[in-house]
This record gives C-alpha cells, structure tokens and sequence, in this order.
C-alpha cells in the first residue's frame, strides 16, 4: 500500500472532498434497466458511475433437499470476468467473488424476498431453482452494492417459464407469471478510511480501506444482514455510525428502484 496516497486521500476525506469531487456521503449516478437478456427469465442491468453490473435470472426445474421437501432453491453466484477488469482472471473463482455472491445471498434469502415453499411444483418430487447469475461489465469499485441491486431489481423483472403436462420447462414459452417478490432488500456498504465514512466508493478508494461492513436493509428501521470486511477492527461507535450512514443511504437507493 503506498502510504503517502492513503494519507493524501485521508486529507482530502477530512475536508469532505473525495477523488471524483463527491462529497462521503453521496451515491454516483445511478442507473437501472430491466428487461436486457431475451434467454434469461429476468434480467437487468445496474450502473454507478463507470461501475457496470449485469444479472440474470434463469428458472430450472429440479429435485428439492430432502430436509426440506416443499421449498425451492436460491442460489446466487458472482464471476468477476477479466473484460471488466484487468485484475480478475479466468479460472476458479476469486475470493471477493465468493464474498460478493455470499453477501447478496444472504440479504436474498434472510429478507424473505422470496417464499421458496411457492416454488414447490410437487412435494418431494419437483420445484423450481432459481439461479441468479451476477457479473461486472466494467468494475470501478462497490460491486456488493451494485450486484445486490442488480439482483433484486432482476428478480422482480422474472417470470415463469411455462410447464408442459409431465411438468418438464418449455422455454420457449413464457407465461405471464411473474416471481412473487415479497421483500426488496437492499445492500449499502460503507468504508472507514482513516476516521471517516463514505459510501458508494470507487475502486482507488476500495484500496485505501482500513475496514468496510455492508448493511442489508428491507425498509427504514429493519435490516435484515450485515458483513464486516476489510483488515482492521471496528469499535461499537464505529458500527452504529456506519450502520445509520447505510440506512439514510438505503432510504434514497430505495426510491430508484
């Protein structure tokens, strides 16, 4: 890490100037298309700033876990391609890839964003899988957030597939049934570099971090999952100032969606 680039950024974040001359607490553009991959179930495309993200939904048919014979699956995978940055490389996944798919997975699917027992086609026998697949076009920093936005904003754009009479998918159809969403949660993340707090960060920013949590929120008030990241400890002040930052945050991604 080059210290004098870090004591400079620390500088400039103490007079609440950022690189891109944002102030901390202030999100990029942001922007959100639904609809962009004709053989995806749903789809949709998120963009801060010059941070680019895609996601895909694809509905399989398959058998459920034993332990749980009425529920569907969720199942959230993340590819940091090497288009979207010279860093990342073909191969088995990343472990920030592994982070990224667990860290939206798990505000999915502790939200209660979907009922998995309304995926049951027959007990025991067949449900559906919903797969979501998240992958940067262009990554300049903050892809938890923008992944996680991509995701839900994917998942309320899905519809069924239709069912032939032996309950095998026809894709080639697709019904007017869309997949219920009872939750939307929604990631912030939020990075300590030095004693300040910004969100939405960039790339170069992301490299100067001493520590990041990432708050999953459904409504003001109700998180629903949280992830610590980064080297360094936070103290409880620490955590409460970054948890309230996330949820004022929460408030104005919410309207865009």
């Amino acid at each position: 890490m080059n210290n004098e680039m870090k004591n400079h950024l620390i500088k400039s974040l103490n007079e609440d100037i950022r690189i891109d001359k944002r102030k901390k607490s202030e999100w990029r553009d942001v922007e959100i298309e639904t609809g962009i991959i004709k053989t995806a179930e749903g789809s949709a495309r998120v963009k801060f700033g010059n941070s680019e993200v895609i996601a895909g939904i694809k509905l399989s048919v398959g058998e459920p876990y034993p332990d749980s014979p009425e529920d569907g699956a969720l199942m959230v995978n993340t590819e940091l391609l090497p288009l979207s940055d010279p860093e990342f490389e073909t191969g088995p996944p990343r472990i920030d890839a592994i982070e990224n798919a667990r860290v939206i997975d798990r505000g999915i699917r502790e939200s209660g964003a979907i009922d998995t027992k309304k995926l049951c086609i027959k007990k025991g026998e067949k449900v559906w899988i919903v797969s979501v697949d998240i992958a940067p076009i262009n990554n300049d920093g903050n892809l938890i957030d923008i992944g996680g936005l991509a995701a839900i904003a994917a998942l309320k754009d899905t519809k069924f597939p239709k069912l032939d009479k032996d309950n095998n998918v026809d894709y080639d159809e697709i019904s007017k049934k869309k997949l219920e969403i009872k939750e939307t949660p929604i990631p912030v993340t939020v990075l300590k570099i030095g004693n300040n707090f910004i969100v939405d960060p960039k790339k170069d920013e992301e490299e100067f971090m001493d520590a990041r949590l990432t708050v999953t929120f459904i409504k003001k008030g109700k998180m629903c999952a949280m992830q610590k990241g980064g080297d360094n400890t936070l103290t409880e002040e620490d955590v409460i100032k970054m948890i309230d930052l996330a949820e004022e945050k929460y408030l104005e991604l919410s309207k865009k969606l």
